[in-house]
């Protein structure tokens, strides 16, 4: 008995932990974006949007050109793309953000199922499993490190999975130490003074938007071609909306962000673990579970939340 409840943890916490990562690389991604364009001042509530044109055109660039990477990098674009909208009527325009990204997620939706019932309907194709890199000599960390079967899912992820981690902490520096992220805070919690130093508020704005864009076209895509394997309309179920509270509760701090991303992750993950520990829930129930938490984060550290006083608020140069 002893030794079958070393091993249900071990499989337990292993699959906890990697189940959450896979789940949570897509909303890391996607809160990241967000979390710099809120420092610029830029509410996005079109990451849901964002998200479903990356994960489309990411499925569409790894089917047809037949490589993962090329799909990461048809997401960006697809991302990026979706984000000019709101750069124009926002950034440029001054138009309401909230209203404005209401309309990319709607339209993201729309287009996204209509394209892919129209070209895929029939056949609906699946994508080949991505392959893993694994990390040497942590296999040999305690009851994580230990194999499944003879794999290691928790420290064998796919190369992008490394990257988005590193590019977190690199984000981490660049908002502390450097003049970018001087300047996009100055964006979003007092722009008038970056005017008045000589720095375009609506160039820094449109650059963060457009980061943003991408960060979450990339997290779609990363959820079509590593996560699901595939495209289908809805992909994302309100991961967009996640990614805006994670980058609150995170505060500007990216590396929160990747921790709150992974907590997440494992709700979302929850449908596996639990039938690993033997419970059976209904799918609904399963399924409302990542939004309860969600509201539960919400009721536990929405004071603690940071948002720029400049936050949704149109910029128009010279003013004071």
């Amino acid at each position: 008995m002893i030794l079958a409840s070393q091993v249900w943890t071990q499989i337990f916490w292993t699959s906890a932990i990697s189940g959450g990562l896979l789940a949570g690389v897509p909303l890391m991604f996607t809160a990241l974006g967000e979390s710099i364009s809120e420092r610029a001042g830029v509410l996005n509530i079109g990451l849901e949007g964002m998200m479903l044109a990356g994960a489309y055109c990411g499925f569409l660039g790894a089917y047809y050109l037949d490589t993962q990477w090329l799909g990461y990098l048809t997401g960006i674009a697809a991302g990026m793309l979706a984000s000019t909208i709101m750069v124009v009527l926002c950034v440029w325009l001054g138009l309401d953000q909230i209203v404005v990204g209401i309309a990319i997620t709607l339209g993201g939706e729309g287009i996204t199922s209509v394209l892919y019932q129209t070209r895929f309907s029939s056949a609906q194709p699946r994508l080949g499993n991505v392959s893993p890199n694994s990390i040497p000599l942590l296999d040999r960390v305690p009851v994580l490190g230990k194999g499944i079967n003879g794999e290691f899912p928790l420290f064998s992820q796919p190369l992008v999975v490394y990257l988005g981690l590193a590019f977190a902490v690199l984000l981490g520096w660049i908002f502390r130490s450097t003049n970018i992220g001087l300047n996009l805070r100055a964006a979003g919690e007092k722009p008038e003074a970056l005017d008045a130093a000589g720095v375009s508020v609506v160039a820094t704005r449109s650059y963060a938007v457009l980061a943003t864009g991408a960060l979450a076209g990339l997290g779609g895509a990363y959820l079509s071609i590593a996560v699901t394997g595939g495209f289908q309309p809805f992909l994302t179920q309100g991961q967009g909306f996640m990614a805006i509270v994670i980058a609150m509760l995170a505060r500007g701090r990216p590396v929160a962000v990747v921790i709150f991303s992974l907590m997440f992750g494992i709700a979302l993950s929850l449908s596996t673990l639990l039938g690993i520990a033997g419970i059976n829930l209904a799918p609904e129930v399963v399924n409302m579970i990542p939004f309860a938490a969600i509201i539960l984060a919400l009721i536990l550290f929405a004071r603690r939340a940071y948002l720029p006083p400049a936050l949704a608020l149109p910029y128009v140069r010279g003013a004071r």
